[in-house]
């Protein structure tokens, strides 16, 4: 029963990936490369414009997962407890979840721009003389704005996976710690930390593997150079030099593995979870 969508899949990923790996290998014989080769590789780690946008995207996984996961176990731990209007704080907490990335990227340009509502405010009320003062938070060297719009997006769908784990595993644990006379940080420190361990591991790898392959947030908030690994495979695969598609399906594959290797992470990380359950 699964076999037709099971062929679509295959066709469709498989072969794209497919083609993309042999180009990658140099064979590409609509412009005369009939051989495979890994020099396309090879001219990738010798290209500072490769490696600088290696470091950039990683800057940018590792700020953003970071951030977002030290967000959303804050948040966690906070909305955990019942209180008055607790529904719909947790209710609101989740809200963004089914808005797109392009959605809140827009939402960060409009917001964060030096041409943007709160550079406008900040004039309004004096604090810059012009609206070109306010700082870059947009198309700066340092991905801020990127970062600000994966943080917004992430932290609710970390936060409601590790809620969701905290309401799971309940107050037992924590409530034999109390009788043994441990604190509030003991508690937290070796009991809820450590119990919460393997869901903050797979969702950060998730929420890494996501930041380090994504493309329509780096390319619509981040500089052009240097710019993220995917905007980079983007611009060498729709250049008029067809040389450069070799090195734009080089760049690809060389995410695809990244991601594939933190996939295989969090399917391995899952199972000992189940297995401590």
């Amino acid at each position: 029963m699964l076999a037709p969508a099971l062929i679509v899949i295959i066709l469709l990923f498989g072969g794209g990936l497919l083609l993309a790996l042999t180009q990658s290998f140099g064979f590409l014989p609509v412009i005369g490369l009939n051989e495979f080769s890994l020099a396309a590789y090879g001219q990738l780690f010798q290209d500072d414009v490769f490696l600088t946008s290696l470091g950039l995207t990683l800057w940018i996984a590792v700020a953003s997962t970071g951030i977002s996961t030290i967000l959303a176990l804050a948040c966690a731990l906070l909305l955990r407890r019942p209180f008055w209007g607790a529904g719909w704080v947790r209710f609101l907490f989740q809200l963004n979840i089914p808005i797109p990335h392009l959605v809140g990227a827009i939402g960060i340009l409009l917001l964060f721009s030096q041409s943007g509502l709160f550079a406008r405010l900040a004039y309004l009320a004096g604090l810059i003389r012009e609206t070109g003062e306010f700082p870059a938070l947009v198309y700066d060297p340092y991905a801020i704005g990127i970062i600000l719009e994966y943080v917004w997006k992430t932290t609710c769908f970390t936060g409601v996976i590790l809620l969701a784990n905290l309401q799971t595993l309940g107050d037992n644990f924590e409530d034999v710690a109390r009788t043994l006379g441990a604190n509030s940080w003991q508690r937290l420190r070796f009991v809820t930390l450590p119990l919460l361990r393997p869901a903050v591991l797979s969702s950060s790898i998730l929420v890494f593997a996501f930041t380090f392959g994504a493309f329509e947030v780096p390319f619509l908030l981040g500089q052009r150079f240097p710019s993220a690994l995917p905007v980079l495979a983007y611009r060498k695969y729709v250049d008029s030099d067809l040389t450069s598609r070799p090195e734009a399906m080089a760049i690809s594959i060389v995410i695809a593995i990244l991601i594939t290797f933190l996939v295989l992470l969090y399917m391995r990380l899952s199972k000992q979870a189940v297995k401590r359950v």
